[in-house]
């Protein structure tokens, strides 16, 4: 038997074939969720009563926030802007307080440095 094939009617990376093998699929509903720029999402939740349908989801097209209200769907969060380690200091110290560490850190360095 030249050329025969022992998977004959098979496509490779095949899997099973119906629900038997499978185990039965659980039951799920669709809920819609609308963005600021009208996106339609519909994911899939379990219909177990186990699942909490969370008020917001992202979109899976502009990524802002939406909201089951179609009429008012949530508002994209404000990013604030990179702030480096010496403007959250900033905000914490005042000039005065700034100079007063400084001080007291140059102090101690130089008591080190002459013993």
């Amino acid at each position: 038997m030249a050329g025969g094939s022992a998977i004959r009617g098979s496509r490779v990376g095949a899997g099973p074939m119906g629900e038997a093998e499978r185990g039965e699929a659980i039951a799920r509903f669709r809920i819609s969720y609308w963005c600021l720029n009208d996106h339609e999402t519909k994911p899939s939740f379990a219909d177990d009563g186990t699942v909490a349908i969370p008020e917001e989801w992202d979109c899976p097209r502009c990524g802002f926030p939406a909201g089951r209200d179609k009429n008012n769907p949530p508002s994209p969060l404000k990013n604030e802007p990179y702030k480096t380690h010496l403007a959250y200091v900033k905000e914490r110290r005042t000039e005065a307080e700034a100079k007063k560490i400084l001080e007291a850190a140059l102090k101690k360095l130089r008591a080190d440095e002459e013993d």
